[in-house]
């Protein structure tokens, strides 16, 4: 490690002192251009940028990790890159990324364990200066083994109560009562729900959401489906309910694939959406607009989410002093769109539309 290291100071020292040498600056002024230390004369600054382009340089990260004792690189963990929830996220924060000058390692979990004990080890290897776990579900044996190299963490929901730790708390409960109000406004009466998988706790505190809200307004809730946040299994939720008796006119979902797939599997069923059947879904994916019907849902802004998430490490990385637990709030909203209408009356049947 030692030899590897004089290797990283001896080729950086070398390339430092050419840019020095012709922008007629000293070794740490150019260190310091170069590591955009804020301090540094604006003048000097532009010269040394200058006769870097001049050169073609470009800085050994590695290096410059080991003599400013950050690599300027976050890690960001999610569960799955192909789940159209994830790709704004990424894109806004790589795009914040970009504007202060820092690097993200991505990973994806897909809901492997191991794999994700791998992604933390990869990480922490890379020494990034934060890590963001936006993966809605996290062991807590991998937390505490980030804690334990005091490596500054951001997660939604789950985080623990400890120095270092920023916490995204969503407000699902605003969103889900208002679109529980929305179908109920609409005459709805027996509304269903299709949850996420249960061992995740965003999962548990939106079926929790949509049981409070029912409870408000008078309405039962009984009608619960567990799902899995796939299209798939919005289909399977659907004809499950198409047992019950009486049926649901109105179903909301926990996230937009599942209601995705309903509307799928509604099609199938000659089920018209939304004069038979009302479908609401949850996180407004931008696919959720172009679908048919266009889907109302609950929205939860994955850029405003992939922002704070930003901004939390920021602050945790250029905290001076101890740094405390830090929450912050993502509130959900309902968007209207043309999945929901007024109930079908007792009875009647809809012509095909097709």
């Amino acid at each position: 490690m030692l030899l590897r290291s004089q290797k990283f100071f001896s080729h950086f020292s070398m390339d430092i002192r050419e840019i020095a040498r012709r922008a007629k600056v000293s070794t740490a002024t150019v260190s310091r251009a170069i590591n955009r230390i804020p301090t540094v004369d604006p003048q000097l600054s532009k010269r040394v940028w200058k006769v870097v382009d001049e050169l073609g340089y470009y800085p050994n990260t590695q290096a410059r990790a080991l003599v400013s004792g950050r690599s300027r690189i976050f890690g960001l963990i999610v569960s799955e890159i192909t789940n159209p929830f994830f790709p704004e996220i990424l894109q806004t924060f790589e795009d914040l990324a970009v504007e202060n000058n820092y690097e993200i390692l991505i990973t994806s979990t897909v809901h492997d364990p191991k794999r994700m004990e791998i992604s933390v080890r990869r990480m922490i290897e890379r020494r990034v200066d934060g890590v963001a776990i936006l993966t809605f579900g996290m062991e807590d044996s991998l937390i505490e083994h980030l804690r334990f190299r005091k490596v500054p963490l951001v997660f939604v929901d789950v985080g623990p109560d400890a120095p270092l730790v920023a916490n995204i708390r969503i407000d699902y409960q605003n969103g889900i009562r208002q679109a529980v109000q929305h179908l109920a406004a609409l005459r709805h009466k027996r509304i269903a729900f299709v949850t996420g998988p249960l061992h995740l706790k965003s999962a548990l505190a939106r079926k929790a959401a949509f049981q409070q809200s029912m409870d408000e307004i008078g309405l039962p809730s009984d009608l619960i489906i567990e799902g899995d946040h796939t299209l798939e299994g919005g289909k399977a939720a659907l004809i499950q309910l198409m047992d019950f008796r009486p049926r649901a006119t109105g179903v909301l979902c926990s996230n937009d694939m599942t209601a995705i797939g309903v509307i799928r599997e509604a099609y199938d069923l000659d089920l018209s959406v939304p004069s038979e059947l009302s479908v609401v879904g949850f996180d407004d994916i931008r696919l959720a607009q172009f679908t048919t019907p266009p889907l109302t849902t609950v929205q939860m802004s994955q850029r405003e989410l992939a922002k704070l998430a930003f901004q939390a490490l920021m602050s945790k990385v250029e905290a001076d002093g101890p740094s405390h637990r830090v929450e912050y709030k993502l509130v959900t909203s309902l968007i209207l769109r043309d999945s929901t209408a007024l109930a079908p009356t007792p009875g009647e049947r809809k012509k095909p539309s097709r």
